[in-house]
């Protein structure tokens, strides 16, 4: 068994209810969901690989494929198209190399457009790893992302 997935099977005494909260944690130590640890949560859990894959696959917070440490959304809502957030998405592209929904090949970052993220007045606005970062310019979002390992 991997791992890092040990302590956090143990911590959730290997109960499937707590199958998404061990998706998340899962996660969080690998930056996606691998297909091997989906396995051993299945076998581990008594839980058939379709319904974790079912769970997984139904929320967008998780991923199947290999993420960046760092996860960026940007808001191309309607508040922040009108501010400008098409501008700061090219600078951003630009500046790391990659579109929305792709990965940077040193998986240092992931790139996500987002629809709303529910903060209008600060628009344009871009969260990394949970941090929000608001009234942009394309030059202060690329000062952002510099400042990321």
């Amino acid at each position: 068994m991997d791992e890092q997935v040990r302590p956090i099977l143990e911590k959730y005494q290997y109960k499937k209810e707590f199958l998404i909260s061990i998706l998340q944690d899962v996660q969080a130590v690998h930056y996606y969901l691998p297909k091997e640890v989906l396995e051993q949560l299945s076998q581990a859990l008594q839980i058939p690989i379709s319904k974790i894959y079912s769970v997984a696959t139904f929320f967008k917070a998780f991923s199947l494929e290999p993420r960046g440490r760092h996860l960026i959304n940007v808001c191309v809502g309607t508040a922040c198209h009108v501010r400008g957030a098409v501008r700061v998405m090219e600078g951003i592209e630009r500046e790391i190399g990659i579109g929305p929904g792709e990965t940077d090949s040193d998986l240092k970052f992931s790139l996500e457009a987002a629809n709303c993220l529910g903060c209008c007045a600060l628009g344009p606005v871009m969260v990394v790893d949970g941090e929000y970062h608001g009234k942009l310019s394309t030059a202060k979002a690329v000062e952002v992302l510099r400042g990321y390992e």
